[in-house]
C-alpha cells in the first residue's frame, strides 16, 4: 500500500490581480477511460493531451503489469499497443491504485471478467473508501468478487466460469458504478443494461463508440451486449472542467479578475458548475466551441461579478458532484445562504467532503450548517486559518482559492494527493496571480 513520503502544505494568501490564459491538464475521466479502451482494443492507439497525474498513471501501471506494452506519456502524448478483450495477463502482485477510485471501481468492473485472479489495492484515503456499490451489482451478474468486512480495499477477484448481463437500476447516481458495470458487460453473456436515476458523465459510453462497441444511451437507459471488440484510435483529451472549475471560481470572486481557460471539456453531463455559477451571477463565456475527439469542447472566458446565493436545483447536483468543494467556496462569497441538497454521493468520495467542507469552512469563519446529504453556507468575509485537506486533492485546491480572498492566509495540511489530478495547480494558480506556497515541514522551508 502506497504512503505519502511526507505532509505537504499549502499556504494561501490574498491575491491582488487574477488574469491570463491557462490550459489546465487534460481531463482525468477521459484519460483513465482512453488508456482502458486502448489497452483492450485490437490495434495501436495514439492519445494526446493525456493527464500526467498520479491517477492516471496507476491504471496505465496496472496495464503494463497485465502484459500491455506503452510508449511514453511525454506531454501527455500516450502510444499503446493493444492486446485485444482477451489478452490481458495475470498481474505478479497487486494492482495499486494509489488515489484513485475511479480506477478502483472500473478496474474491478473489467477484472471481473478474466480468467485469472487479482487484487486491488490503494493508499491510505482509498482504503478507507467504499465499494460495496459496485461490487453488488458485480455480484449479480456472478463476479467472484470480495473486499473487507466493511466494504473497504483491497479487493480480491477470482476467475469466473461466465459473467451474465443484468439488468440494474442504480440506487445512486454514480458513473463510476454505471462504468465498472459496462466493463463487466462487454465480456458478459446476452445483454446488459443500466438504468441512472438521474443523468451522470457519459464519457464511457462514447468512449466506447468511439472504439467501435456499440453502446447506446437513451433517457437515462445505457445498453451493450457482450461478446464485441474495441479497435484501436487516435484520442485527443480536453482540458478537464474539474480542473477548470478552480479557477472559474477564482475569477468569480476576486474583484477585476479576467481569466481565459483554453480547450476545457463541456460534455453536457460535466457543465453542472457553469450552470450553478451562472445562476449565482458569474460572467461566464464559453467561446470558438467545438469538436474534439467526440467530446465538445471551448475556450471559457471568466470575468469577476458579484455572486448571489441559490438553491441548488437538484437536478445539476449530479452533474457538479466533483466540483461542490470548489462551489462552497463560492457559496461562501456570495450574498445569502446558499442551498444544496442530494448530494449524499460526496460522503463516498476520496474524503467525506461534506464533513471536510463543512469543518473546513467553519475553521476560516464561514457558517455553514451540514445535512446528511448537503449544506447551506451563508456568505460572508473569510476570515482564514487552519485548515485539513483530508488528504482529498479537491478539498486541498477549493481552500486554496478561498485564500485568495481571505483576510488572512489559509494554511492546508496534508496536500500531497493534489498531484493525483493537477501536478502543476501551484504553478498555475501563481501564474494567473495567486500567491500559493508549499511548505513541507519534514523537508522544511518554503517555496
Amino acid at each position: 500500500m502506497t504512503e505519502p513520503l511526507s505532509e505537504l502544505c499549502f499556504v494561501s494568501a490574498k491575491a491582488q490581480v487574477i488574469h491570463g490564459s491557462i490550459r489546465v491538464p487534460g481531463d482525468k475521466s477521459i484519460s483513465h477511460r482512453s488508456v482502458i479502451f486502448s489497452a483492450l482494443a485490437d490495434g495501436v492507439s495514439n492519445i494526446e493531451g493525456l493527464l500526467e497525474g498520479e491517477d492516471v498513471l496507476a491504471t496505465l501501471a496496472a496495464f503494463r503489469a497485465m502484459g500491455v506494452q506503452a510508449e511514453g506519456p511525454v506531454d501527455g502524448k500516450l502510444t499503446v499497443y493493444g492486446v485485444g478483450m482477451q489478452g490481458l495477463e495475470a498481474p505478479e502482485s497487486p494492482l495499486d491504485m494509489g488515489n484513485s477510485g475511479t480506477a478502483m471501481r472500473l478496474m474491478s468492473g473489467l477484472l471481473s471478467a478474466q480468467s485469472f485472479t487479482s487484487v486491488l489495492i490503494g493508499d491510505e484515503s482509498l482504503s478507507k473508501r467504499p465499494m460495496r456499490r459496485v461490487m453488488l451489482p458485480l455480484k449479480l451478474m456472478d463476479a467472484n468478487c470480495s473486499a473487507e468486512q466493511d466494504g473497504t480495499p483491497p479487493i480480491e477477484i477470482h476467475a469466473s466460469e461466465q459473467l451474465n448481463g443484468i439488468h440494474y437500476d442504480l440506487p445512486v447516481a454514480s458513473a463510476q458504478v454505471k462504468s465498472a458495470i459496462l466493463l463487466a458487460g462487454l465480456y458478459a453473456k446476452g445483454t446488459t443494461k443500466v438504468v441512472e436515476p438521474a443523468a451522470t458523465r457519459d464519457h464511457t459510453e462514447r468512449m466506447l463508440n468511439a472504439y467501435g462497441y456499440v453502446c447506446s444511451a437513451e433517457q437515462g437507459v445505457i445498453c451493450l451486449t457482450g461478446g464485441g471488440k474495441l479497435t484501436a484510435q487516435d484520442i485527443s483529451i480536453p482540458a478537464d472542467i474539474s480542473s477548470a472549475s478552480f479557477f472559474m471560481v477564482l475569477a468569480s470572486i476576486i474583484p477585476d479578475a479576467n481569466l481565459l481557460l483554453e480547450h476545457v471539456g463541456v460534455n453536457a453531463t460535466r457543465v453542472g458548475v457553469i450552470n450553478i455559477l451562472r445562476l449565482m451571477g458569474a460572467d461566464i463565456e464559453l467561446l470558438n466551441q467545438r469538436e474534439a475527439g467526440g467530446e465538445r469542447v471551448a475556450d471559457i472566458q471568466v470575468r469577476y461579478r458579484c455572486l448571489t446565493a441559490v438553491d441548488v436545483p437538484p437536478e445539476q447536483v449530479p452533474l457538479a458532484i466533483d466540483e461542490f468543494p470548489v462551489l462552497c467556496i463560492a457559496a461562501a462569497c456570495a450574498t445569502g445562504v446558499t442551498r444544496f441538497r442530494g448530494a449524499e454521493e460526496l460522503r463516498h468520495k476520496e474524503s467525506d467532503r461534506i464533513f471536510a467542507m463543512s469543518e473546513g469552512l467553519r475553521a476560516i469563519g464561514v457558517k455553514i450548517d451540514e445535512y446528511p446529504d448537503g449544506m447551506d453556507i451563508e456568505g460572508g468575509d473569510i476570515r482564514g486559518g487552519k485548515v485539513d485537506s483530508q488528504l482529498d486533492h479537491r478539498i486541498a485546491m477549493a481552500f486554496a482559492v478561498a485564500g485568495a480572498v481571505a483576510e488572512n492566509p489559509i494554511e492546508i495540511s496534508r496536500c500531497e494527493n493534489v498531484a493525483t489530478s493537477f501536478p502543476n495547480f501551484v504553478e498555475l494558480a501563481n501564474q494567473v496571480g495567486m500567491r500559493l506556497s508549499i511548505n513541507n515541514p519534514i523537508i522544511g522551508g518554503r517555496n
